[in-house]
């Protein structure tokens, strides 16, 4: 088997020494605007990114024309993702014209496509630093070649490994997102990830374990577990069950309130990890299980393996052991090879599962994959009928398993003013829904009891319990 591969000590030992010496010419009040696009995987990178510009004497500001370094750090999942960027790199060609000294970078999972990659090249001349995922420990030294030199930079090349030892800024308050994993072997059909980021490599516990311990003692109550494929933590380095006993030590750790994961793979699962949340106190009891298509045929063609049936299979065993549990899935809608009837296999299956909410998308084919060498059976206006049609079969599920909650006493986690009601705080339960109340400020990343006195289809409103 191949070992995981890793920075060395030396390298990472390197880019620190290239941080203190940016940081030592740098003029004071230097600041960084770092734009993220996509999954909890780059919120989590773009907190490494502005650990680092912080140790290079830059501060955050949310503004663009306040910064003299602006990284966008990119999301190449689906094609409406990559045309914003596209659309505010253009935006920020006038901003360079008048503050020549600026450096735009762009990062992520959008370079790391050579063919992405030229196309920003060719047609972004104002971009000075160009580099993928697997660069992202070596931003220090590219970013001094770019102010030194004042030339574009590029650098897409390399494979994915683990650098451990790099400064991250967590600006997230009681909440964090700790990855201990990347990349992803599944190779489903339709997806892009495996090649920008890489084959799976497994962070070791004792990493992953001194990082919440490190957040716990700043503040953090919750941690989410991030990998493309939790369940398969660990196989890289021949281990089984990793991700199980992984939970288990982390529910140790003291003052740690909750633990959330994903994504988990249906193909991985076992009967020990739904035993492990089960079993422990601070795994909250919610699972995000992405469906993706409830046609076994069209699962088949997305290369899932497994089947509609397998998936009800794991539902059943979860809410068996834990009859609380909150389910969320990933659907896709308008697959190259789905039709009606593959359409109508997913609606009973989500008729089944019932699932608290879903997070849906029509197929976007992305460059590179098998999928987009598929030809459509269904018309764009099939697959927007398709697309409203579950999501109304959906929000009858939602709204009546949320009506449950009403007049039951829940303990929310804050996080702080709710974004369309600023007039209330906003926080979650232990079953990662919204609740909105009334409040003071001063609740801000505690936890606390929350009566609900209303319900909707996608939010929760209750009122503090003295």
């Amino acid at each position: 088997m191949k070992p995981t591969p890793t920075v060395e000590k030396a390298e990472i030992e390197a880019q620190i020494a290239v941080m203190r010496q940016i940081k030592l010419n740098n003029k004071e009040g230097a600041k960084a605007l770092v734009e993220t696009y996509g999954c909890q995987q780059n919120v989590n990178d773009s907190e490494r990114l502005k650990g680092m510009l912080a140790e290079m004497g830059y501060t955050m500001t949310e503004s663009r024309d306040e910064a003299d370094i602006i990284l966008m750090n990119t999301c190449a999942v689906r094609d409406n993702a990559e045309q914003r960027v596209f659309g505010n790199l253009g935006a920020l060609k006038h901003l360079k014209e008048k503050k020549p000294e600026l450096i735009i970078g762009i990062c992520g999972c959008m370079p790391q496509q050579a063919a992405v990659a030229e196309r920003i090249k060719a047609k972004y001349r104002h971009v000075d630093l160009i580099f993928g995922t697997h660069a992202l420990y070596r931003f220090p030294s590219l970013l001094a070649e770019a102010i030194e030199h004042r030339s574009r930079i590029v650098d897409i090349d390399g494979e994915g490994r683990i650098a451990e030892g790099l400064p991250t800024l967590h600006d997230g308050g009681a909440k964090a997102f700790v990855s201990i994993m990347y990349g992803c072997n599944n190779f489903c059909s339709y997806c892009v990830v495996p090649y920008v980021r890489g084959r799976e490599r497994s962070r070791s516990a004792d990493d992953v374990l001194t990082e919440i311990r490190s957040l716990v003692d700043s503040g953090v109550k919750e941690v989410m577990l991030l990998g493309q494929n939790v369940n398969s933590y660990g196989n890289d380095r021949g281990e089984t069950d990793a991700f199980a006993r992984l939970l288990r030590q982390v529910n140790e750790i003291d003052g740690l309130e909750r633990i959330r994961f994903m994504s988990s793979h249906p193909k991985d699962i076992s009967d020990e990890l739904i035993k492990t949340m089960a079993e422990c106190p601070k795994i909250c009891h919610q699972l995000h299980l992405p469906l993706q298509s409830g046609s076994d045929r069209v699962l088949k063609d997305m290369n899932r393996r497994y089947t509609s049936g397998r998936y009800l299979e794991i539902v059943e065993r979860a809410r068996e052991l834990m009859p609380d549990l909150s389910l969320t899935t990933d659907i896709i809608v308008g697959f190259p090879s789905e039709e009606r009837s593959d359409f109508e296999a997913t609606l009973d299956v989500l008729r089944k599962a019932r699932c608290d909410s879903i997070f849906s998308f029509i197929f976007s084919p992305r460059e590179g994959t098998p999928a987009a060498k598929m030809e459509s059976r269904a018309t764009d206006e099939e697959k927007s009928a398709w697309f409203q049609e579950m999501l109304d079969v959906q929000n009858a599920i939602s709204a009546e398993l949320n009506a449950a909650y009403e007049g039951k006493i829940q303990e929310i986690l804050v996080e702080g003013p709710s974004k369309h009601e600023p007039d209330m705080l906003m926080g979650r339960n232990y079953a990662n829904k919204i609740v909105n109340f009334k409040g003071d400020n001063s609740l801000k990343d505690k936890l606390i009891k929350v009566k609900i006195t209303k319900t909707q289809t996608w939010v929760l409103y209750g009122e503090l319990v003295e």
